[in-house]
């Protein structure tokens, strides 16, 4: 198989809130043998927040780091579902929209760059999935996770709006049944874990609007991950990781019950089951403790 290269934004919570999951996709990314070309000139997405404040600006920002992407002449991967939905969005509005385009690139001029749409955008499940393979993440795990049973934790942006999103996807996902990360759980030899929060909204992006109702979500999806006798969760989202490894006490409080499980992001999944180290993985950054490895 030919070495995959991708250039990779990494966002600014893999740098900043969850190194952890910058240690461990650079660590799958090696044992995979995959090239990551960060884009260290690439800014913040927006978040989901300048895009209420200032559209233009947002599409002005998301168009910038994808024409980075441009110039290494590969597809972009993203580690964060939020980031994966702007710039895939900013990717779909321009591409659609000729005047639009245009009115962007005047912008980027001044910064002598250009979009021109030559890049594709995909979140890193799909790129392993899509691009590497199951099978082949199969043949190469050398540590199974039999002995767990291992809820995927979803969350919102990286399966809606499916029309925007299965664009890059070569399997199309539904967003109401899921089935990227429970895959993957069992290509690394775990159990999965099916309940009915898999899919629902980690609560991150009503903290401030809604501090209440997104402690109940978060709430609500460990409990039904521990309601499945989860040993653990994953998910492909460090807001979501931040929001069920860091808030449980909030959590625990809006549902009127004690929930908290170990989260690990994605990679630290597929490193576990490569081989990695804990240190490797960085599993003791934390806050709900890991203490099965």
């Amino acid at each position: 198989m030919e070495k995959l290269k991708y250039a990779l934004f990494t966002g600014c919570t893999a740098k900043q809130s969850t190194p952890e999951q910058m240690l461990s996709t650079m660590a799958v990314a090696d044992k995979l043998g995959i090239e990551l070309v960060e884009l260290t000139e690439a800014s913040c997405c927006g978040a989901s927040h300048l895009q209420d404040y200032d559209d233009f600006l947002s599409l002005v920002l998301n168009a910038r780091n994808i024409a980075y992407a441009e110039k290494h002449g590969l597809t972009m991967v993203t580690i964060c579902n939020t980031c994966q939905l702007n710039t895939a969005m900013t990717k779909h509005r321009l591409d659609n929209n000729a005047d639009l385009k245009a009115r962007v690139n005047e912008k980027l001029g001044e910064v002598g760059l250009e979009y021109k749409g030559t890049s594709l955008v995909t979140h890193f499940l799909y790129a392993i999935i899509d691009d590497f393979g199951l099978d082949k993440i199969k043949e190469m795990v050398v540590t199974p996770l039999s002995q767990f049973n291992i809820a995927p934790f979803y969350g919102c942006h990286n399966i809606r709006p499916s029309e925007l999103q299965n664009e890059t996807h070569k399997t199309p996902e539904n967003p109401y049944n899921p089935t990227s990360l429970d895959d993957l759980i069992i290509a690394c030899g775990g159990q999965n874990v099916d309940y009915e929060e898999k899919n629902k909204c980690c609560g991150f992006h009503a903290e401030l609007q809604a501090p209440h109702t997104a402690a109940v979500l978060t709430g609500n999806a460990i409990a039904g991950a521990m309601d499945g006798n989860a040993d653990w969760m994953v998910t492909p989202c460090p807001l979501c990781h931040l929001k069920l490894d860091t808030q449980t006490a909030h959590a625990s409080t809006a549902i009127g019950r004690d929930v908290a499980l170990p989260v690990l992001h994605m990679q630290q999944m597929i490193g576990l089951a490569l081989g990695c180290t804990s240190e490797e993985l960085g599993l003791k950054h934390h806050l709900t403790k890991v203490d099965f490895v």
